[in-house]
């Protein structure tokens, strides 16, 4: 059995192919449910952020399940194998944990240090768990790998200064419009990140905002914090032509501001500035041509991230001192879950040898007596089995555990837990 990472980033490849292989809520609700339906995979998390879709999954077979995880990227990307293959990554077990704690603690991100993943990382787990995906060994490592990312930040400065890209977008939009304090603002998409983007806009002067989503309920929630207003999704075109600040963050499929919405919005007296950071893009890419219209994107917004990256570099150590810390303490509480099917098997045995023999005698005593027989024989097994379940999970995972487990299996005919895997 093995727990195995595959997927693209915004450093293997190109914003095209990451948009094309972006997925919504929805989407990746459907893709956990879709993927431990194959043969080869037992669990599965799949995590969909503007830089990134990975698959987090256990499979029977590591380089079955490699496949099958390659061809649902192939699949959802819309292109083919070879494609697909020269872009993606992969990595198992303790690699593919280290992996996942890296992104976590935002080392693995656009912005050194950003704290959207965070969030980003526990949507996807829950989304996992609710669709039943996500269960011993895969909640274990996410859970694990949050617990690294809150240490990450909370105990080094690698998210200090600009370490979103929503704060990342709204210093770009002050360095090209100068304050915000006049300046009419729609952000549309109430996620993680249209939330970060409304209060680093409100912290920047921002007071006459809009908040357009589909569903109005977390919009408006959003809205109330920064003092704004909500509209649905329908009005973006009255947004657009009111609005002199776009910034846009929705899990669309398809641009939502084409051409010529744009072009009806736009004059030569009230110019945009429309920032996209969505992927797909929100923007249709023939908007950026129009007159009176300046149009940002991811690319330009990670440029201008990137300036304050060396005020956070030194922190990079102290958070991989973190990661091995928390990595070593996954892989105990990871042995320890190996362990448990042993353990369960051994207590069982002598379980099973308890119960026969107070059968056997059970005729010879009354009520009382069988009773009594039964709660201090169930106490004396545990305690007999009390220190070998103790030293089997600690050893757990190394050579020595592995000879002591294959012992115990030899010495009292066990069925070996784990002659399934591979």
């Amino acid at each position: 059995m093995s727990v195995l990472v595959v997927g693209v980033n915004h450093r293997t490849a190109p914003l095209d192919l990451l948009e094309r292989i972006a997925l919504d809520a929805q989407g990746v609700a459907k893709a956990v449910a879709g993927l431990v339906a194959l043969d080869s995979v037992r669990e599965a998390v799949v995590l969909s952020t503007c830089n990134r879709t990975e698959v987090y999954a256990v499979a029977e077979l590591f380089h079955q399940g490699f496949d099958d995880i390659q061809h649902f990227l192939a699949t959802t990307a819309g292109v083919d194998l070879e494609t697909i293959n020269s872009h993606t990554y992969a990595e198992h077990d303790n690699a593919a944990a280290h992996h996942l704690f890296s992104v976590a603690a935002g080392l693995d991100s656009m912005v050194l240090g950003e704290g959207e993943v965070l969030g980003q990382v526990r949507d996807a787990w829950e989304t996992a768990r609710a669709e039943g995906a996500s269960r011993s060994s895969l909640n274990l490592l996410f859970r694990h790998s949050l617990e690294t990312g809150k240490r990450a930040r909370t105990d080094t400065d690698i998210a200090r200064g600009t370490a979103s890209m929503s704060h990342a977008a709204v210093e770009l939009a002050v360095d090209h419009l100068g304050s915000l304090e006049n300046v009419g603002v729609a952000v549309v998409g109430a996620g993680i990140m249209g939330e970060g983007i409304a209060v680093a806009l409100h912290g920047q002067g921002a007071r006459r905002m809009t908040v357009l989503n589909r569903t109005e309920e977390h919009g408006r929630s959003i809205a109330d914090r920064v003092n704004g207003t909500v509209k649905p999704l329908a009005s973006l075109d009255r947004a657009l032509v009111e609005s002199d600040l776009i910034i846009t963050c929705t899990g669309a499929s398809e641009p939502i501001i084409t051409t010529d919405m744009a072009r009806s919005a736009t004059s030569p007296d009230r110019p945009k500035l429309i920032i996209d950071i969505a992927v797909p893009r929100d923007v249709h890419h023939e908007v950026a041509q129009l007159p009176d219209v300046t149009v940002l994107n991811l690319d330009d917004v990670q440029r201008w991230a990137e300036r304050g990256r060396e005020s956070r570099n030194s922190s990079v150590e102290s958070v991989k001192a973190i990661l091995s810390e928390e990595l070593d303490r996954y892989a105990i509480a990871s042995s320890a879950v190996q362990a448990a099917p042993l353990i369960s098997a051994l207590r069982s045995h002598f379980d099973i040898i308890r119960r026969d023999e107070l059968d056997r005698v059970a005729g010879r005593l009354d009520e009382d007596a069988r009773n009594a027989l039964d709660v201090v024989t169930t106490q004396l097994l545990a305690k007999l089995l009390h220190e070998p379940s103790v030293r089997l999970r600690l050893e757990a995972g190394s050579p020595r555990g592995e000879r002591l487990a294959s012992a115990v299996i030899d010495l009292f005919n066990l069925d070996d837990p784990h002659a399934g895997d591979a």
